[in-house]
């Protein structure tokens, strides 16, 4: 595996989508940006940028790479200006290269813009065509490009009704920062697929991030979400609020809860910790089992297991230890040390297991690759019962709006029935989460929530020339 691609795990679980971070109104701009995009580094580890305006021209660099591999502080210095935005990207669909990295910036009848997306467009394919046919050029694969182009046939109208006329004909999922030398714009679906929020600095400068825990980390003050469908105008005459579409269901990513936000952080007005500990509360009604001890996979399910111990009384252990110096730089071992990959994460303590009956907590399954070999590991420890519990439904379905589940075809829930993944698993039993359950763990009602990837009942349905590996999404 070499430096640009990512751990043994990653490739075993969904993707993350990607993050932003943009701040206005601070002579440190870049390098608040720079902190902010490490907090959401979790959100994607293949490429980091950052674009800096100075109220007449703007800098760009970007790379691939974690965040303190992509930044120095040279490189940051170069960055200067009041107003930044960066991104951290995880490439959902299409080519991972040095091109389709973000923020994305192109030169316009002599005036830059720049584009930073969190999302998926699903009329991204006919889109492009279109623009092509009247001319247009594009230098990459990612639907964000597409964002560029609609702009810039409409700048002239001014900012507000150039963001009216682009984005009237896009449809999926984007929650995303434009920025000129002297304006920062934050967009979010009518859908409010992904989270987007607003955040103040004791100077006053506006922030603008994916999650909550980037304003944290810069100290910066929690004002409210971006609502979904609206359009933040951040100038030096401060902040124009607008919502040029008209209203929508809203169609929350309830993964965001299960497995992608920090549990740090608050998406959708629900802190994510309290969260996925609920989602193992009410797993310990809905699957009670008698065991020895409860133990998550690290980290994935610490925070559900940590509820299912409390509910139902059963100790809650680390029977896995994870090995936290395991970097995208670790070399793969041959057909023949496959198994090694597995230990070389997480590995089991042996003498807690020994003849132990264990329930293990998991946030999901996908594939079913990694937590087959990790059952086997326990059992290979002397482990007496294996009984494993998800904090959420079966997932059977592909997402469109910018998460990285593979296809239908290799979701082991899609293909196999559930005695069918507790057999491949090696499992003694196997309890999902239900949907009524995963939804009353986040205290909000149902109608808010894209449950697509559970259910198949899709908010935005696709255009049909869109296939999931038709062009990059999430800028992504």
């Amino acid at each position: 595996m070499n430096h640009h691609q990512h751990d043994v795990e990653h490739t075993l679980k969904p993707g993350h989508e990607c993050g932003i971070c943009g701040i206005f109104g601070h002579e440190d701009a870049a390098k608040l940006t720079y902190f902010g995009l490490y907090a959401l580094q979790h959100r994607g580890q293949e490429s980091a940028g950052i674009v800096a305006g100075d109220g007449s021209r703007m800098t760009l660099h970007k790379d691939m790479g974690l965040v303190p591999e992509v930044f120095t502080e040279s490189n940051l210095q170069r960055l200067s200006g009041h107003l930044a935005m960066g991104h951290v990207r995880y490439s959902t669909t299409g080519e991972s290269s040095i091109i389709n990295t973000q923020p994305f910036m192109v030169t316009h009848k002599g005036v830059p813009l720049a584009v930073a997306h969190n999302g998926n467009l699903v009329n991204s394919v006919d889109l492009r065509n279109n623009l092509e046919e009247k001319g247009s050029i594009f230098q990459t694969t990612m639907d964000s490009e597409i964002v560029i182009h609609l702009m810039a046939r409409t700048m002239g109208m001014g900012l507000a009704k150039a963001i009216k006329e682009s984005f009237a004909c896009i449809r999926g999922a984007y929650s995303l920062l434009l920025m000129t030398p002297d304006t920062m714009i934050a967009v979010r679906d009518p859908n409010g697929f992904r989270p987007l929020c607003l955040g103040k600095l004791s100077n006053g400068a506006h922030v603008v991030a994916s999650e909550t825990c980037a304003l944290d980390l810069i100290t910066a003050e929690y004002i409210r979400d971006v609502d979904p469908g609206e359009v933040l105008i951040i100038n030096k005459n401060g902040i124009e609020s607008i919502f040029p579409w008209s209203p929508r269901r809203r169609s929350y990513c309830i993964f965001e809860q299960v497995y992608f936000a920090r549990p740090d952080s608050d998406i959708f007005g629900c802190n994510v910790y309290a969260t996925r500990k609920r989602m193992g509360e009410i797993l310990a009604k809905e699957a009670p089992i008698d065991a020895d001890f409860v133990m998550p996979f690290p980290d994935s399910g610490n925070y559900a297991a940590i509820g299912y111990s409390q509910a139902s009384g059963i100790p809650l252990e680390m029977g896995m230890i994870r090995n936290h110096y395991v970097g995208r730089t670790f070399i793969q071992p041959s057909q023949a040390m496959r198994d090694f990959s597995v230990r070389v994460k997480l590995n089991p303590v042996r003498s807690l297991l020994k003849g132990k009956r264990v329930i293990i907590v998991e946030d999901s399954i996908i594939r079913g690759t990694t937590g087959r070999s990790r059952v086997r590991a326990l059992r290979d420890v002397g482990a007496k019962e294996i009984h494993m519990l998800v904090s959420c439904p079966p997932t059977i379905n592909a997402c469109y709006y910018g998460i990285d589940f593979p296809s239908s075809t290799e979701l082991i829930a899609a293909k196999n029935s559930l005695n069918g993944i507790r057999d491949h698993m090696g499992l003694d039993s196997l309890t999902y989460l239900s949907l009524d359950g995963l939804v009353e763990a986040t205290g909000l009602p149902r109608e808010d929530f894209c449950l697509a990837c559970f259910d198949g009942n899709y908010p935005i349905k696709p255009d049909t020339s869109f296939t999931k590996n038709a062009l990059s999404g999430c800028g992504c």
